[in-house]
């Protein structure tokens, strides 16, 4: 069977006793899962370095290798440490359910089976992955968009690499989680969405912008507000606020709203300075790259003009990091 263009999910069972695969296989057969069997540990080893499996449902007490000897294995293997497991075992068997837990087992089935049982802890792990699967895509997606906003102006796209770990380095200076500053170097990337709607005679200009000229390439971030507009998911909105107040300053002289201090979300503030440290250092059509420490001497010298006076600090202190960076994600030139 197959969901849409995909194949269904492919289970992996694993028990040294063919009655008790005969009976899973007839409870999750009627969900039209792809199944495979294995009679042992290392008959199990063998076909996942073969197929690519979704869910292990593995028997604990086998032998030469048990389960829990078969979940160690697994987890440590790069290639297969993604497979969740759910370990299947007898009452009476003596396990030890926090070991099982602690190795990467995501479950436990009792037997004698109940398969109502089975087919919602199956159902429900299974969409877990797809869960994951989906965050992945919806990342993905967006580290694309706002690449695709870059080629305009910059052929490799590695301004939004670079710019947002170095929003992810300075929010972890600043205080955020490891969690909220990987959302916003998630986030990062679409802060010039909104160039997509600027004509290429003004992106694309070598030399200085007119008055006029200027006026028009500041509608990038409200181009990028309305884009992102009435966002689904926590990330769009982190990426609306980004795209709308990255060009707002500390002193409220910015755009495109005039914001100023502590108004302008911290995510705009983070983003502001570590998207001006990559222009700075990074070749333009306009402009010639500027060494580290002429760009580290502007932006202290900005603190409090264009830049929360918290933040130059903070960049100068994870300058090591950042430079990094820069190395690991310099430029490509197209062939």
């Amino acid at each position: 069977m197959r969901i849409g263009n995909k194949p269904a999910p492919r289970i992996l069972l694993v028990d040294d006793e063919p009655t008790n695969l005969r009976v899973l296989r007839q409870v999750l057969q009627t969900a039209h899962y792809r199944l495979s069997f294995a009679r042992s540990g290392q008959d199990a080893l063998a076909l996942v370095e073969k197929e690519s499996v979704d869910l292990i449902l593995l028997d604990i007490m086998m032998p030469q290798m048990t389960g829990l000897e078969v979940c160690e294995r697994l987890k440590q293997n790069p290639a297969t440490a993604h497979i969740p497991v759910i370990f299947v075992t007898a009452l009476k068997d003596s396990i030890d359910e926090a070991k099982g837990f602690e190795i990467g087992a995501v479950d436990y089935i009792i037997k004698p089976i109940v398969p109502a049982v089975v087919l919602a802890r199956v159902k429900t792990h299974l969409s877990l992955i797809r869960s994951d699967e989906l965050l992945i895509t919806h990342i993905d997606l967006i580290q694309r968009l706002g690449r695709a906003a870059e080629y305009k102006d910059n052929e490799t796209g590695m301004h939004v690499q670079r710019m947002s770990r170095y929003s992810k380095v300075i929010a972890l200076a600043y205080g955020f989680c490891e969690e909220s500053a990987d959302d916003l170097m998630m986030a990062a990337p679409m802060h010039d969405i909104g160039k997509i709607g600027i004509a290429d005679n003004i992106l694309l200009k070598p030399g200085k912008l007119t008055a006029d000229e200027y006026e028009i390439m500041k509608t990038h971030t409200q181009i990028g507000g309305e884009i992102l507009s009435n966002p689904s998911s926590y990330l769009i909105e982190l990426a609306h606020s980004v795209a709308m107040t990255h060009h707002e300053k500390w002193d409220g002289t910015g755009y495109p709203n005039g914001l100023a201090g502590e108004n302008i979300p911290i995510e705009g503030r983070i983003v502001a300075l570590a998207d001006v440290f990559d222009a700075l250092t990074s070749e333009r059509p306009y402009k010639k790259s500027w060494s580290t420490e002429e760009a580290i001497d502007y932006i202290m010298a900005q603190s409090g003009k264009h830049f929360d006076p918290a933040l130059p600090p903070l960049l100068q202190q994870e300058l090591p990091k950042l430079l990094q960076i820069k190395a690991q994600f310099a430029e490509q030139t197209k062939q």
